[in-house]
């Protein structure tokens, strides 16, 4: 029964099935003034009992259970000027597992961990890029979401600024970034051990500047952090609590088949917890560790991660992200994970005359710090996660799914994960998860 429940969630919607977002190919003389795109993704989730000596607070329950999400956003984009403008409002709601608790790599990147289940409209983004060009060169873009028709300065320096999400200027990738219509996962969306700057639903206000050419480009970003670890309200004590991050990209194309490699450094200050300091209160105090506790103010939390994409024939593509950070700090605004390593391979289905389908698999393995799995051990919680002991071992995920699309605009992917260790805890688990996503996108 629950997996009907998505298909009448999107059916409610109201949306026109048999539409899609057009193909545009762009005039450079005349470009697009604005466009306006619409998405509806709903995920049924399900997971049924596994290995479970003891549970704590932040433990995946091992009862049965079933869950579904629902998302829809507009996409409008307009350009005055040279200035291009994007708002993006957004309805979310559903529940997740055991409160999206209890799996570091939680398997449904639709859904933010909010206090209430139902559906809700909030605005998702609210921003403009504005250009400054070098030289005649240039780049062409179709009609898409948050992008207009139109050409750019092949070498361009831009700014962005306003309401987004980081992820979207950031540790790109073509076989897997998108949880609506790719891997699911959390730390295979992004790099897991990127614990980038957010509120609750993954947007956070800030800017971006990029300086592109043909080959390569270099961004910097600086984003707000919220007051409280996965809060909905921002620290606007920028000076002391923000995230930074630096990115260089490369493209490449060996024997014609394009290919991308991105180096990432982060900076990330917020009003956080140690785990050193949590485990040295506990054993004065004879009381359970709580970085809370020990929470001040810009308390710095760094990492890097590199970001790889190849193509090896035309409807065949690999792809892989390795994540570190010092993993002295407590887990703040994405998930509870220090060491990440992912790798996997796509295909369209253009070899079985199915050339919109995708099939997908990838490993996703993730870690922690000794001191951060020693806090664990001794009974402390991080955001999602805390079973209130812990023999530590790496998370393992395996994901794999098949995107089909029934018609023009309408999307149906069956996906399959198989998490070892969840929560890092090899007294738990292995535990199967079944989906079913739908998704509609229509543009005009």
């Amino acid at each position: 029964m629950y997996i009907l429940l998505p298909l009448l969630m999107l059916l409610c919607a109201g949306i026109g099935f048999g539409q899609q977002a057009p193909d545009i190919t762009p005039d450079p003389a005349t470009p697009e003034r604005w466009n306006l795109f619409y998405q509806a993704t709903s995920i049924g989730d399900y997971h049924g009992t596994f290995r479970s000596p003891y549970q704590g607070a932040f433990s995946l329950q091992d009862r049965s259970e079933r869950d579904v999400s629902l998302t829809t956003t507009l996409f409008l984009g307009f350009r005055l000027g040279s200035t291009q403008f994007y708002i993006d409002p957004e309805i979310a709601g559903g529940r997740g597992f055991s409160g999206v608790n209890g799996i570091a790599n939680s398997p449904n990147g639709e859904l933010p961990r909010v206090a209430s289940a139902t559906p809700k409209p909030y605005l998702a983004r609210a921003y403009f890029t504005q250009d400054f060009g070098f030289g005649d060169e240039r780049e062409n873009f179709t009609s898409d979401e948050n992008q207009l028709a139109g050409s750019r300065p092949m070498t361009r320096y831009s700014v962005t600024a306003g309401r987004f999400t980081v992820t979207d200027f950031f540790d790109n990738n073509k076989y897997s970034h998108d949880p609506r219509t790719q891997f699911m996962g959390w730390a295979v969306m992004y790099n897991g051990a990127w614990d980038y700057p957010a509120d609750t639903r993954g947007y956070t206000w800030g800017w971006v500047h990029e300086f592109h050419t043909k080959r390569w480009s270099l961004r910097y970003g600086s984003a707000a952090e919220p007051k409280v670890a996965n809060g909905l309200r921002f620290d606007r004590r920028l000076l002391r609590d923000r995230g930074d991050m630096v990115e260089g990209e490369l493209h490449y194309s060996p024997g014609g088949h394009a290919g991308a490699i991105r180096l990432m450094g982060s900076w990330l200050h917020t009003e956080s917890g140690s785990y050193a300091e949590a485990l040295q209160l506990s054993e004065a105090t004879h009381t359970r560790p709580d970085v809370t506790a020990t929470r001040q103010v810009g308390r710095l939390k760094y990492g890097t991660g590199i970001n790889i994409e190849q193509e090896i024939a035309k409807d065949i593509g690999v792809f892989g992200r390795l994540g570190w950070n010092d993993g002295k700090t407590e887990s703040f605004a994405f998930t509870a994970m220090d060491r990440l390593a992912t790798g996997g391979v796509s295909v369209t289905g253009t070899r079985w005359k199915r050339p919109n389908d995708t099939a997908a698999t990838e490993l996703t393995v993730g870690g922690i710090s000794g001191v951060h799995a020693s806090y664990l051990a001794h009974g402390g919680f991080d955001f999602l996660i805390g079973d209130g002991a812990l023999q530590y071992g790496p998370e393992y995920a395996w994901e794999s799914y098949y995107s089909a699309r029934l018609f023009p605009g309408f999307f149906s992917t069956i996906d399959v994960q198989h998490v070892a260790n969840p929560g890092y805890n090899q007294d738990r688990g292995p535990v199967w998860i079944y989906s079913l996503r739908l998704h509609i996108e229509y543009g005009k």
